[in-house]
């Protein structure tokens, strides 16, 4: 039995765990959401992407509001304060529900005597909404994104930024994978307008479908029976690149959680795949997507700077290398990676790639590809990254993919297109 909790008081310690202790929302959302009922459930969701995706915004207008911020002990209601103006300034939760569903919250963090003091910033707030909106417009809060992302991506991209930093905003469409073992993209789609639901089939990667209004997977037809996969279409574009055949033996590395596995599968039924990835617990996603798509590869967990360990000399004809990067093009999907990330990391996170790169090299066979893929838009993991490795080995042919004379292709967040992607198809001479 689910317990009856103020949802306020949740998305707060949710929002703080994130924030203030570098915990990803993937892993805290799905324990808080167990607290609620499922329909409450849905509503922290809401409230935890929405206040980590316009967090600028909200610590700014609370800094004019306060004298002084909360720290210690009270630090959650801050946190708290933040859901409150989340839902008056971009939700259409009516504002007297909003406004005494937030001051309860205090009840459940077990400080009732902030509860004045909660009500009164938020009614300043009402008071003074249009004030700090038009000034909080004039600077760079509005962007929702911290100052050291803003800064690289306004170097690394002059022109581009303004909307890349739009996208990134944006609430990503839900993107699907026709399994072409069971139905071509049209068949599938015929199934999918029987259920009144609509999709629009993507004009270059020929299993993509984008649907009109994101739902429930159990409503797609076939899912549980391997029909149909969420994969967002850049993603999808990997397989597309790699181009993957029957009786080839695969490498899938830092493969979890699965899609692109199984989507060399759906390409290649015949090819000997084998997936690694370094975290256990995420390497069980690619046996759960393995099973309900009745796929066979081998699964193992494994260093991808120490690719001895687990495949002694074996090389492989295709390499698919999604490198560990700093998810700066899916930023859309996962808000919080804006406040996870440092700038400091991207350095650490180059050299990660480098060695991965480097490591995984002598196991591609003569004559073989591998696609070099990230979630990223920063150069330096992306075209420099490559660029540097060309350099240093003269076995290398770089495909042409097509990116303005940098080695690779860049691809940008769209509204309405796919994520944030980088890749480069690299053949052993």
């Amino acid at each position: 039995m689910k317990k009856n909790t103020n949802l306020r008081s949740v998305a707060a310690q949710t929002i703080e765990k994130v924030v203030e202790q570098g915990q990803s929302l993937s892993n805290v959302l799905p324990v808080a959401q167990k607290m609620l009922s499922d329909k409450d459930s849905a509503l922290l969701q809401e409230l935890c992407y929405g206040v980590l995706r316009t967090l600028p915004p909200l610590e700014w207008i609370i800094s004019q509001l306060m004298a002084r911020p909360m720290t210690g002990k009270q630090r959650t209601i801050h946190f708290l304060i933040m859901v409150g103006l989340y839902q008056l300034m971009f939700t259409r939760i009516p504002a007297h529900a909003a406004l005494a569903e937030t001051v309860e919250g205090a009840v459940g963090l077990k400080r009732p005597q902030l509860k004045g003091l909660i009500n009164g910033v938020l009614r300043q707030f009402q008071r003074n909404q249009a004030a700090l909106t038009q000034a909080m417009n004039e600077g760079d809060q509005k962007y929702l994104h911290p100052k050291w992302l803003l800064e690289r991506l306004k170097r690394a991209w002059p022109e581009q930024w303004p909307g890349i930093v739009e996208a990134n905003n944006h609430r990503p469409p839900m993107w699907l994978r026709v399994n072409r073992q069971y139905h071509t993209r049209d068949t599938w789609l015929d199934l999918l307008k029987k259920q009144g639901k609509n999709a629009e089939p993507h004009p270059v990667h020929s299993d993509a479908l984008r649907l009109e209004t994101p739902c429930a997977v159990s409503q797609l037809p076939g899912f549980e029976q391997g029909w149909v996969t969420v994969q967002d279409v850049s993603a999808q574009g990997c397989v597309a690149l790699l181009s993957p055949q029957n009786d080839e033996s695969i490498l899938d590395l830092c493969a979890a959680p699965g899609g692109k596995t199984t989507h060399i599968l759906e390409a290649a039924p015949q090819a000997r795949v084998l997936a690694v990835d370094i975290d256990a617990e995420r390497l069980a996603r690619i046996s759960e997507n393995l099973q309900r798509l009745n796929m066979i590869a081998e699964v193992k967990l494994g260093d991808g700077c120490t690719p001895e360990k687990w495949c002694g000399t074996t090389q492989f004809d295709r390499i698919l290398l999604d490198a560990p990067c700093s998810a700066t093009g899916v930023i859309r999907r996962h808000p919080d990676i804006k406040w996870l990330r440092r700038d400091r990391d991207i350095p650490e996170l180059v050299a990660l790639q480098q060695r991965i790169l480097e490591a995984i090299w002598p196991h591609l066979k003569p004559g073989g590809t591998l696609l070099y893929a990230t979630c990223s838009v920063l150069p330096e993991e992306n075209h420099l990254q490559i660029a540097a490795f060309l350099q240093r080995h003269d076995d290398v042919l770089l495909q042409d993919i097509g990116n303005n004379g940098e080695p690779g292709l860049q691809v940008f967040p769209d509204p309405t297109g796919g994520d944030g992607f980088y890749y480069a198809k690299l053949v052993k001479k």
